[in-house]
């Protein structure tokens, strides 16, 4: 791996576990019946799996994802308890493979479609597994906080956009790259 990949991947790996991390301790926090202070934090994890698929292809992007959901999962066990971070774990890691998978299909599209279309549809599996292993059964509103979760993806998503396209001049991939 030569070095400006090294450091994008591990700038990408730190920057994913203190995401996903934050955002596991602050899904227990609600704003309200519909919403919980993660919905505000987590968004921001698909931003760096897009920007380190664009700049280094879905092999790199696909490497911070592992390692950021390992790390994450340990941390979250003692920050978050044993069922946010098994239920984040699993939601996260399907969730990011699914974006990965979708962006690098849509790469060669307008620059906001992929992006957008892989951020709605992984967003979508994400917030339906994670609140229903998280939170069902425990007498909490999570259907409501699931659909004000995912219409704040929805917002952060489109938000997104605008750092996304700011970034992308320092995202450019190589084509030895996107060899993955």
């Amino acid at each position: 791996m030569e070095r400006s990949t090294a450091r994008g991947v591990i700038l990408g790996i730190v920057a994913m576990i203190v995401i996903v991390t934050a955002s596991n301790v602050a899904v227990q926090f609600p704003i309200n019946d519909w919403l919980t202070w993660g919905a505000l934090t987590y968004p921001v994890s698909f931003l760096v799996t897009d920007l380190t698929n664009r700049a280094l292809g879905p092999k790199a992007a696909r490497n911070v994802v592992y390692v950021g959901f390992a790390a994450a999962v340990v941390l979250s066990v003692v920050a978050a308890g044993p069922r946010i971070a098994m239920a984040s774990g699993l939601a996260f890691l399907l969730a990011q493979l699914l974006d990965i998978a979708i962006f690098d299909r849509l790469r060669q599209g307008a620059w906001w479609q992929a992006p957008l279309v892989s951020s709605t549809l992984a967003s979508a599996l994400d917030t339906a597994l994670f609140f229903a292993l998280a939170f069902a059964g425990t007498g909490l509103p999570w259907t409501t906080w699931a659909l004000g979760d995912y219409g704040a993806k929805m917002a952060m998503a489109m938000a997104m956009l605008v750092p996304f396209r700011a970034l992308m001049k320092w995202a450019r991939p190589s084509p030895a790259e996107l060899g993955a």
